[in-house]
């Protein structure tokens, strides 16, 4: 499969597993940055390879056979950034784009073998889920951080973007992966968060604390 293709494939599944995104056309050009023009002609071609269901304006799904494509392109790509985090010691900002690369020239086969080698890892290092090797994904009970009670305690479980400077700052903040978090206030009318971490206050806007995800200390236990 093409580069092109593969991506197609794997931009429908995060739009369809991402609150408050949609399938259609416009929203998927955007995510690729193609014209949507030329997602309504993938999509068509797509679909006669029974990779997507397309119906002219309405959301495109994925088949069955596109889903487990999507899923065999998302587990690569976590597996690499995985080891190219825990093993070359790339940063966090650096390991996306990386592993964008390696995902499309992956097999099936290395794929095991460096699943294998990390311990067949559950989550990637910026907490999201790594599929097993038949597409089955670990149970995601994170919630946004701008959807968090105040009072409530949590743990940061999983950071959201590939942009340095937003990991530049979680590190200036020791907002990392397993540390305990601790919701003060939700500022609705200007969409900010304060938060406790370390004993130290911090107020978030909403472009941030909307990439910070959490699970409660009982969900993180289990």
């Amino acid at each position: 499969m093409s580069v092109s293709v593969e991506n197609f494939v794997k931009s429908v599944f995060k739009l369809e597993n991402t609150p408050g995104s949609d399938t259609r056309t416009g929203s998927i050009a955007a995510s690729l940055g193609i014209s949507s023009a030329a997602t309504t002609d993938m999509a068509q071609k797509l679909a006669l390879r029974d990779l997507v269901n397309y119906k002219k304006y309405q959301p495109i799904s994925l088949t069955p056979k596109g889903r487990r494509m999507a899923l065999s392109l998302i587990r690569k790509h976590r597996l690499w950034e995985t080891f190219l985090h825990k093993v070359l010691e790339l940063s966090l900002s650096e390991i996306h784009q990386e592993a964008e690369l390696l995902e499309h020239q992956t097999s099936e086969f290395l794929a095991d073998k460096i699943s294998n080698f990390l311990g067949n890892p559950e989550f990637d290092p910026h907490g999201d889920p790594v599929p097993d090797a038949f597409g089955n994904l670990a149970m995601d009970y994170s919630i946004s951080l701008s959807e968090a009670l105040p009072g409530k305690n949590y743990t940061l479980s999983r950071l959201d973007s590939s942009e340095a400077d937003f990991f530049d700052f979680s590190s200036q903040n020791a907002l990392n992966i397993g540390c305990a978090v601790s919701v003060i206030k939700q500022y609705r009318n200007s969409n900010m968060t304060e938060i406790m971490v370390n004993n130290k206050s911090i107020l978030l806007n909403s472009d941030i604390s909307k990439k910070i995800y959490l699970t409660t200390n009982h969900n993180h236990d289990e």
